[in-house]
């Protein structure tokens, strides 16, 4: 009898915890990438990474993760909210979302948040990019959609991405909009906790927040997106400074995404306070003027991949990194750009590895078996935008399964990974000490983790280049392994030079955007 009473008691007293929704529709939209995103690439994820989760098993799959859904486990449990999770749909980086995927996943997200017995708030994750057929800025449309389901009272808080291109829009259906401060994204978890804590106070009544958007007339390109090194720096330690302030709940810097064509496009300030208004305002705009007072240190110059490859090979400190910016699979590429293979094959560079997406050169190699002679065209192959295939020869080093696992923190805070079954191939010309290698992998992975390398018989560090199909986000992984880092001008449907792009829906005269449009 006591036992009963004791689980009642117990039962009531979780009732009485304020029930937050938890969901997301995650998507980085690359608007000049022609590939369209369907209903299945969502549940794909990319590298087997999350994909579709739905109700329970987002707690158990991203409570022992770094991104931002553990996040949101961890401030709800510590601040007493009880959290009924509904759907997280990706992450997925490709091109536009199709209309039909948009529509049912957004219309599975609302049905899913009515299905709770009664909601005390909404906790959201949206990249901040997202594209949809008919929706330039398909974030706020889920959040217009969400605000009509449950009214303008309940507290709905977003998560965006550092790379969000945020709208007044959306800032003006939110009570609190909060972005990712650090490029690598290594505070992906902990915005999450910021969020959960933030809702928190708001159902409990202890804070009002209100917010103002900022957005200086100005593409930020890629290139300067690290959060952790100069010009940046200063700015994203002045946000994290803004937030020890009273009255200031929040404080967001974000980069914005520039390879989606849209009127939003460009970097944000949104800054959060305790009913103040004027403060909110005040300190954005004072954000947004450090940022625009950089402007002049932040003119697009990279090497080539002609050039980089030679700056590789006569440095006298190994391994150097070069950062495929163009094939940045985190941006939304292709994962299979030639570019940078074909100069290591040209200039005759020894000791590197590169890692392809091309599930046909795989499958050819992986049938052909380990020691085999393998003899074909890899890359290239998705389409006309990052380069020729080109003709390896060597032969079949390993096969593997393609699955690791990330523990460390991480850009984005990804733990579970698979590439597929995955080749090596060992390159003529290799020697014991210098192997030249290509990883053909049949799915897209993005590399955040050394681990991708690890997995499959590779030891990072014991190797002269090593190839990262990214711009920024691999650094978290690669810097502590690399005597020197280039970011590498390759050519791509994620190039880093703005003049390769037909830019048509972002605001007119922006700074960093050459030439007219």
């Amino acid at each position: 009898m006591r036992a009963i009473i004791f689980f009642l008691s117990t039962l009531a007293l979780a009732q009485t915890k304020p029930v937050i929704g938890v969901g997301g529709i995650v998507h980085e939209t690359n608007t000049f990438n022609p590939k369209k995103t369907t209903l299945a690439d969502f549940a794909a994820g990319i590298g087997g990474a999350n994909g579709t989760l739905r109700g329970d098993e987002i707690l158990k799959l991203s409570a022992n993760a770094n991104n931002t859904t553990a996040g949101f486990i961890e401030g709800a449990a510590q601040s007493g909210l009880t959290l009924f999770p509904t759907i997280i749909a990706g992450p997925q980086t490709i091109g536009i979302v199709l209309d039909s995927a948009f529509e049912t996943l957004t219309k599975e997200l609302i049905d899913r948040l009515k299905a709770a017995p009664k909601l005390d708030g909404i906790l959201l994750f949206l990249h901040g990019t997202m594209v949809a057929e008919s929706f330039p800025h398909a974030d706020a449309e889920i959040v217009r959609r969400v605000r009509q389901a449950f009214g303008d009272k309940i507290p709905l808080i977003v998560v965006h991405d550092f790379h969000a291109n945020v709208s007044e829009e959306i800032v003006r259906m939110t009570t609190a909009l909060i972005t990712y401060k650090e490029c690598p994204h290594l505070d992906a978890k902990d915005r999450g906790v910021q969020a959960a804590k933030l809702m928190a106070q708001v159902v409990a009544g202890k804070v009002k927040p209100t917010q103002a958007i900022v957005k200086p007339p100005m593409l930020l390109n890629i290139l300067f997106h690290n959060t952790y090194a100069a010009p940046l720096k200063p700015i994203t330690d002045e946000s994290k400074r803004l937030e020890t302030q009273p009255k200031v709940l929040a404080a967001s810097v974000a980069g914005g995404y520039q390879y989606a064509d849209i009127l939003a496009m460009g970097p944000s300030i949104v800054v959060v306070t305790d009913n103040d208004p004027a403060l909110a305002r005040r300190e954005a705009e004072r954000l947004g003027n450090l940022l625009w007072d950089l402007r002049d240190q932040l003119k697009f110059a990279a090497p080539t991949a002609a050039q980089a490859v030679k700056m590789a090979m006569e440095n006298d400190k190994f391994p150097v990194a070069l950062m495929d910016a163009g094939d940045n699979i985190g941006g939304g590429s292709a994962g299979d750009s030639t570019y940078i293979l074909a100069e290591l094959l040209k200039q005759k560079a020894g000791g590197w590895v590169v890692v392809i997406s091309d599930a046909g050169a795989a499958e050819a190699a992986i049938k052909a078996g380990v020691g085999a002679r393998f003899d074909g065209a890899v890359g290239g192959k998705t389409d006309n935008l990052h380069g020729d295939s080109v003709r390896i020869q060597g032969r079949v080093k390993g096969i593997h399964d393609g699955r690791f696992v990330e523990t460390a923190i991480r850009h984005g805070g990804g733990r579970y990974w698979d590439m597929g079954t995955t080749a090596v191939i060992e390159v003529e010309g290799s020697t014991p000490d210098l192997p030249n290698l290509v990883v053909l992998t049949p799915k897209r992975v993005i590399p955040f983790s050394l681990n991708q390398l690890n997995s499959v018989g590779i030891i990072p560090h014991q190797m002269r280049i090593l190839v990262a199909k990214g711009t920024i986000a691999p650094r978290a992984a690669y810097e502590p392994v690399s005597a020197r880092i280039i970011i590498v001008d390759s050519g791509g449907v994620t190039g880093m030079n703005p003049a390769r792009f037909p830019y048509r829906h972002i605001r007119p005269g922006l700074y960093g955007v050459p030439g007219p449009r």
